[in-house]
């Protein structure tokens, strides 16, 4: 129970680090959101070999974290969850494509251990890029921002009421682990039999929570439209900002930085 309470109140985190009040959470979300467009394009676009090109990539997550005066150590500890999934996808990389691609000194590598760091990379890039996003933005504010930019109204609002049940299903799974544990005794109750009943009685329980909160919903006036209480404008600084990061992202995506210095020192040593 405990540790389904704190993933909750750690992923509340998120929304409490967006109410913050430095220059990038001011930015008009639609401007943060473009930038991030950009950035995911021009990261996956790269090839499967192409490690030394991502890594000047990492300045936008860098930059940003610094700028917003967000937690490192947090966002870090996030991302690092995504690591094991990322493995899973390229771990068997090595064993098909044995091709070496690059020596390094006595050290053979081979393909598939290039495209494995490749995946990783991608992933640790993606997903820091989102959850800044999410820090300094806001769920809601995203969720605006792409109706904005021309997402269907009826996909925004499903986007934003799935984000929402996520903490009602927490909440009601929280009470259901808190309700097994006390109605066992030892490990009695506690094995794997038990697990069946609890999913479906967390299922019903969810489902009849949606419907009441759909039903006040509606008593207060819903029509399908989320009201926003802080309204932005596309200015020059929203301009600045995707003008400037956009230009940057274009330039590492057709020259590679590490490749050009190491052939700057090589040129310089030779």
């Amino acid at each position: 129970m405990a540790s389904i309470d704190a993933a909750l109140l750690d992923f509340q985190r998120l929304d409490r680090l967006a109410a913050g009040s430095s220059a990038l959470h001011r930015l008009d979300p639609r401007a943060k959101v473009l930038v991030v467009l950009v950035f995911l394009v021009s990261v996956i676009s790269f090839g499967r070999y192409q490690l030394s090109a991502l890594l000047p990539f990492f300045v936008f997550p860098a930059v940003l974290i610094g700028c917003a005066d967000l937690p490192a150590g947090y966002l870090a500890r996030k991302v690092a969850l995504v690591c094991p999934f990322a493995l899973v996808v390229g771990i068997f990389n090595p064993l098909v494509d044995t091709e070496i691609m690059v020596h390094l000194g006595p050290v053979a590598i081979s393909g598939g251990w290039l495209s494995c760091a490749s995946i990783l990379v991608r992933a640790l890039l993606t997903v820091s890029a989102a959850l800044i996003l999410v820090a300094t933005t806001g769920f809601p504010a995203i969720c605006r921002a792409l109706e904005q930019l021309g997402m269907p109204k009826v996909f925004a609002v499903q986007l934003l009421f799935l984000y929402r049940y996520l903490f009602v299903l927490a909440e009601e799974g929280g009470r259901a682990a808190r309700a097994r544990e006390l109605r066992s005794f030892g490990n009695k109750g506690q094995g794997m039999a038990s697990y069946s009943s609890l999913i479906g009685s967390l299922l019903l329980k969810t489902w009849q929570r949606a419907e009441r909160i759909h039903m006040a919903m509606l008593a207060r006036g819903f029509t399908g439209a989320f009201q926003v209480r802080q309204h932005y404008r596309f200015g020059r600084p929203e301009f600045l900002y995707l003008c400037s990061w956009s230009a940057l992202f274009v330039l590492l995506r057709l020259f590679n930085p590490a490749e050009l210095f190491g052939a700057f020192l090589t040129g310089l040593f030779s």
